[in-house]
């Protein structure tokens, strides 16, 4: 997830796209031959069109969605990109910790934004 000053990237859904209109950090599914690291860094070059260098585990949690288990790994990520359009995504907003509530997050999110309203996003640039 991208932080900066305190702030998290959130990013909505589109519509036609899975979970349209749901909340999320960027990223998605993992290739059989990368890591979550690898495979973090190339979703976010497809998602978002930038570059990304992948910082520590925030949280990773196995959610049930329907029939099947989102195991889904947040990891601090920084960029000299700034994110500013999205080719799965209609919304970008930078958000601190105490705003994340206010949005419908989609299910696999939401222990990764637990733990940010718990512990706070971190400061700096991320």
């Amino acid at each position: 997830m991208f932080y900066r000053d305190g702030e998290v990237l959130a990013c909505k859904r589109a519509p036609g796209k899975s979970a349209a209109g749901k909340w999320e950090f960027p990223g998605g599914k993992i290739d059989d031959d990368e890591t979550p690291e690898h495979a973090l860094a190339r979703e976010i070059r497809e998602e978002l069109g930038i570059s990304i260098s992948v910082g520590d585990l925030v949280d990773r949690t196995a959610t049930p969605v329907g029939d099947l288990v989102i195991d889904l790994a947040c990891y601090l990520v920084s960029s000299e990109e700034e994110p500013t359009r999205s080719s799965v995504h209609d919304d970008l907003r930078w958000l601190p910790a105490d705003a994340l509530p206010t949005l419908d997050w989609a299910a696999p999110d939401l222990p990764a934004v637990a733990k940010l309203i718990k512990t706070g996003v971190p400061h700096g640039s991320g």
